[in-house]
């Protein structure tokens, strides 16, 4: 993928020499895990007491303090750790919106769907801001516009009409 770029944590992979493994994201998965099963004792424990009294409060309480602070402290390490040194590598995010025919979505409002659908199948395998500024469908900035992180982010909301 590497669209995302991941902190540095430890060494690489010890087959693939200069990758990052996502240890970070692995611990906290392994952490969400131990929670779930905490929580599948944490029922059996609670449907096995009888009445108001349930001989099984110890491990009930121990299995939910125990999954509160796991997961409180992998929630950290994360955040601290591997949230905020991540990067996005942009060249290749660009290059994706390029060539990839999904952008054509956020060009239905300029083109429509059916001149959306024609240029989709002329940009197939290249590239379709490429293609569509050839092809007369748009210029490289009407492009730029219309697939900015913005512009896609309000994909499917109208405008409010006063």
């Amino acid at each position: 993928m590497a669209d995302i770029k991941l902190p540095a944590r430890q060494a690489g992979s010890s087959i693939m020499p200069g990758k990052v493994n996502p240890v970070i994201p692995e611990a906290a998965t392994q952490a969400a895990i131990l929670a779930m099963a905490h929580d599948h004792a944490l029922s059996m424990a609670a449907a096995m007491g009888s009445l108001e009294l349930n001989p099984f409060m110890p491990l009930i309480a121990h299995s939910l303090l125990e999954s509160l602070d796991l997961l409180a402290r992998a929630c950290w390490i994360l955040r601290a750790h591997c949230v905020e040194g991540l990067t996005a590598d942009e060249a290749r995010c660009r290059s994706q919106v390029e060539n990839g025919t999904a952008a054509v979505t956020a060009l239905i409002p300029l083109l429509g769907y059916d001149r959306a659908c024609e240029l989709a199948a002329k940009a197939r395998g290249g590239s379709l801001k490429e293609a569509g500024i050839a092809g007369g469908y748009f210029t490289a900035a009407q492009f730029e516009e219309l697939t900015s992180p913005e512009a896609v982010g309000r994909l499917g909301w109208r405008k409010a009409r006063s």
